[in-house]
């Protein structure tokens, strides 16, 4: 399995440790929906997201959210 790096940020807040963590995937290329959902579980936070190659030409990435039991709709 390779190894890939996230960060936990701290969002919808000015202040440090007052807002939600969210996990965040930058690299996911290549990663299946299931390994995706198997990380979010594994991070066991509201929400894991997974930036991927865009499908759309016009767009510059696509992001995918999960919760540790769904994808959520994006």
């Amino acid at each position: 399995m390779m190894k890939r790096s996230f960060e936990q940020v701290d969002v919808f807040t000015d202040k440090p440790y007052m807002g939600n963590p969210v996990a965040v995937v930058f690299d996911a290329e290549g990663l299946s929906t299931e390994q995706m959902a198997r990380f979010a579980n594994w991070t066991n936070l509201s929400e894991t997201t997974f930036v991927c190659p865009p499908t759309d030409p016009a767009a510059d990435y696509l992001l995918r959210i999960f919760t540790p039991s769904q994808e959520l709709p994006f």
